[in-house]
């Protein structure tokens, strides 16, 4: 029960099955990932000079450029190996019959070029309609900055992202998210900050304490976590902006797994300070205490419905092994989702109607069945399971454009951060140093 006490994060689940592959186009239509991708080719920008500096950066923005689009989720990404032997760098260089004839047989080619002017970077991209002849632009832009190699990947995450917001329904990409987490490459357990595609992994804290539950204000400024830097469980507040911790309440007892509200006015979070485990609500500073639940048992892992601000779910073991339960963000209309197994980690899609969740179906002495990421529909209650017995799967956090969901794993030896697509494919490993746990992906 101790490892159920100190779990910090929030989950959902249930127990309608249906077959795989109507669960698979439901899953793929909820999360908006959309069931006939867009056939997208990328051919390597140009460079406009021959210097070296141009050619590390180029490599950068290609390889970044690629790598967004690729794991967009959207596109069937057209094989380097079929593409035409010349390729535009601008408008004027584009053959659209060589690039939508087979064998690319391309939808959409993206394009242009990368030059040095001076001290800065310039790059000019296009994203063409290969099968419209008549007007075949669909966005055209230029982008300038330092000329390093960090920002010819964000130059590389911005056109992606313009490029998935185009052809992905109207849906922002991910490109610039950052995911935070647990880290202890540094001998303790401290806050640690990457990009959405595990590049530029940095510490936030340095309390040579444990720290954990890192969750990301909506607006992106502020980081609330639990640390034990002066002994019990406590929650701190730390801002992305000052590089500081800011004041945040004394509350007494143990304070763990704090969770946002999307207007950022309010945190939900459990406390032992009335001496059981309880949710609590509080303004980001601690003050304005309220409490909503009030049962014997431990109740942990708050979240609250990005969507409406209305809902609560949470875990609660009140009845014995935890389940997961929601209820009004004032605390009425409770409601209990799973009735069977080791229910933990529930995390709400951006869109309100999806939960993932992490799940042992069958738990006990010699039960079958592993730890795994599973995804509900709230109101259906249908679910999917997304990890097959791939090691211990637990804390899921979806992406801000609900097609991805970040997760811990030991699959591969040690606790690491991995990702996947919110149907469960193209898992791929984020970190690889020190043990890494308890993700959760930025609001934008």
């Amino acid at each position: 029960m101790k490892r159920f006490v100190l779990h910090a994060v929030p989950v959902i689940v249930l127990f309608t099955s249906l077959r795989l592959v109507a669960q698979q186009d439901w899953i793929r239509t909820g999360t908006g990932l959309g069931v006939e991708k867009v056939r997208l080719a990328v051919p390597d920008f140009k460079s406009a000079a021959g210097d070296a500096q141009t050619a590390g950066l180029l490599k950068t923005f290609n390889d970044t450029l690629w790598n967004d689009l690729d794991h967009a989720g959207i596109f069937d990404m057209v094989s380097k190996s079929f593409y035409p032997l010349q390729s535009p760098g601008t408008p004027q260089d584009m053959n659209l019959q060589a690039w939508s004839s087979p064998p690319p047989n391309a939808s959409m080619v993206a394009f242009g070029n990368l030059a040095t002017s001076g001290q800065d970077v310039v790059v000019q991209g296009w994203l063409y309609d290969a099968k419209n002849t008549a007007s075949p632009q669909v966005l055209g832009k230029q982008y300038r900055d330092v000329a390093r190699e960090e920002s010819a990947r964000v130059i590389a995450h911005k056109f992606a992202d313009e490029i998935i917001f185009r052809l992905g329904g109207g849906i922002s990409g991910i490109a610039e998210s950052k995911i935070v987490f647990v880290s202890t490459r540094s001998g303790h357990k401290e806050i640690w900050q990457m990009d959405y595609d595990g590049a530029n992994q940095q510490p936030v804290t340095h309390l040579n304490s444990i720290s954990l539950s890192p969750r990301i204000s909506p607006d992106g400024a502020r980081v609330a976590f639990t640390t034990f830097a002066h002994g019990g469980a406590e929650l701190a507040m730390y801002s992305l902006e000052l590089n500081k911790l800011v004041y945040f309440s004394r509350l007494g007892g143990s304070n763990l797994s704090p969770a946002w509200s999307p207007d950022g006015a309010r945190v939900a979070f459990s406390s032992s300070r009335s001496g059981d485990p309880e949710i609590y609500v509080s303004d980001p500073n601690g003050t304005n205490l309220k409490r909503l639940t009030n049962f014997h048992g431990p109740d942990v892992s708050p979240v609250f419905n990005p969507k409406t601000g209305n809902q609560i779910a949470w875990v609660s073991g009140r009845t014995g092994l935890p389940q997961i339960y929601t209820m009004e963000s004032d605390g009425t209309n409770v409601q209990r989702l799973t009735d069977e197994g080791y229910a933990v980690s529930p995390s709400w899609s951006p869109n309100g109607q999806f939960l993932a969740f992490s799940w042992i179906r069958h738990y006990g002495p010699g039960a079958p069945g592993a730890q795994d990421i599973y995804v509900m529909d709230i109101a259906s209650r249908r679910w999917l399971q997304l990890t097959h017995d791939g090691g211990r799967n637990d804390f899921p956090s979806w992406s801000p454009d609900g097609r991805h969901i970040v997760f811990q794993s030991n699959r591969a030896g040690g606790e690491q951060i991995w990702s996947m697509l919110a149907d469960g494919t193209q898992a791929q490993p984020l970190t690889r140093q020190g043990s890494n746990s308890q993700p959760n992906w930025s609001w934008k």
